[in-house]
């Protein structure tokens, strides 16, 4: 009897568990706008949110990255200036400039409302494509193999930065706008994917496989957010699989790379160097590091050491508390992003902080994971910290936005953005109305 009770409690469990799934996949499949709407009703939120003012805390850990990034700009690349350019505070000087105009950016980024970026949506996509087109036509200045920059009077600008930015305000701006049809693929789905998968083609021929793959993950997380079927985002993960195959078996030099990640210590003199020397850096640093400015490995043994592995040169110095450090810092930045995200006044504020938050997350766990031998070598840098003038400045640049959306200021009478209305996909036309317009 015991027996035969215990196996119909089981059975109805094992039988409760389909349900107890597709209710789990619903939930997560959910609409980002209903979410916030029903968190928005639970606390009684009314409908003119009360301004939050500035996020101090993301505004601290922001300065704390870039001040803590021009420190190991400098321990890590003062030797190397030294021998190449005969001062050992070359790049600190110029990353000192980046990051005064940075500063500047930032706070314009702040004091500029979000909503303003809707009008300029699509011109901004334009000029990021024309530049990233040009590039690929060979009118940029090509280093060590990648053509991604033009050289302006001594200062560089990479054009995919900017580009980065300009297609999440417009996938912002569309998604918001496309609310009630973003479970349809010829209008919610095809568009965004066909706009961002030519912005990645074209960082591509550069080429610069991490900056596409950031820009792909991040427009894949806001279309899933946005509502679109899950099935949609499988379909074309499964379709870019043979591409992404190709991208890498078909390339002598990144087939390199996959074998020295699966073996790095098999090619240490070759395509395995890298990663090889960033782990001796982060094994040699201990706990608590060999302490700031000590470092062995910068002398000329680890490349781009202020670069695209400066992670490498904060785990040599100060160790494993200084990596979890950074980790914590990165960490802040995420979550202080997802406030303003799901605390936006619309859901127009509600996407771009949430593309901004992903790209800074996506782009950090990306450099970390190459640094420690988790993904294979690729050229990606650490935001805030990193050596680079236009990565920095727009960061910066970015970071404001983010503050402007967390404060939730109301908005500006002149600001009169006009937007579509969301209408069944069975209307050829949808209307327009002028939103924010005073009576």
């Amino acid at each position: 009897m015991i027996r035969a009770r215990r196996t119909a409690r089981a059975w109805d469990a094992v039988s409760a568990l389909p349900a107890l799934v597709g209710a789990g996949a619903r939930r997560l499949t959910e609409p980002l706008a209903e979410r916030v709407q029903r968190w928005h009703e639970r606390r009684d939120v009314p409908a003119a949110l009360e301004p939050r003012g500035v996020d101090h805390v993301l505004l601290v850990v922001v300065v704390g990255l870039v001040t803590l990034g021009m420190v190991f700009v400098y321990t890590s690349s003062a030797v190397y200036a030294q021998a190449s350019y005969g001062s050992a505070a070359h790049f600190l000087r110029r990353h000192v400039i980046y990051g005064c105009v940075g500063l500047v950016a930032l706070y314009v980024g702040w004091r500029i409302d979000y909503g303003h970026y809707r009008r300029w949506a699509y011109p901004m996509l334009g000029v990021c494509a024309v530049l990233l087109a040009a590039l690929v036509l060979g009118l940029g200045t090509r280093i060590e193999g990648a053509t991604r920059w033009f050289h302006i009077g001594g200062f560089s600008l990479q054009p995919s930065e900017p580009a980065k930015f300009a297609l999440i305000v417009y996938l912002a701006h569309s998604l918001s706008r496309k609310q009630d049809t973003m479970k349809t693929f010829s209008i919610g789905f095809l568009p965004h994917l066909c706009v961002a998968g030519f912005i990645c083609l074209l960082i591509l021929r550069q080429p610069d496989l991490g900056t596409a793959a950031v820009i792909g993950v991040v427009t894949l997380l806001l279309l899933f957010v946005a509502g679109t079927k899950l099935s949609y985002i499988v379909i074309s993960l499964l379709a870019v699989a043979p591409l992404g195959y190709q991208l890498i078996v078909g390339t002598p030099w990144r087939m390199r790379r996959l074998l020295a990640f699966l073996d790095p210590w098999a090619y240490r003199r070759d395509a395995g160097y890298q990663i090889s020397e960033s782990l001796i850096s982060i094994g040699s640093g201990g706990l608590h590091g060999l302490g700031l400015g000590d470092g062995k490995q910068k002398l000329f043994f680890l490349p781009a050491a202020h670069t695209d592995f400066i992670f490498a040169i904060v785990g040599e110095e100060l160790g494993l508390v200084g990596l979890i450090g950074v980790m914590v810092l990165f960490a802040l930045v995420v979550m202080r992003g997802l406030r303003a995200s799901f605390g936006a006044r619309d859901l127009f504020g509600t996407y771009i902080a949430l593309g901004l938050t992903c790209m800074f997350g996506l782009q950090a766990l990306l450099h970390m994971a190459v640094v420690l031998g988790l993904v294979p070598t690729k050229g990606i840098t650490l935001p805030f910290v990193s050596y680079g003038g236009s990565a920095l400045v727009t960061s910066m640049f970015c970071a404001g936005v983010l503050l402007n959306v967390a404060a939730r200021k109301a908005e500006p009478e002149p600001n009169r953005v006009r937007a579509r209305v969301a209408t069944p996909v069975n209307r050829k036309r949808p209307t327009r109305v002028v939103v924010g317009e005073s009576e």
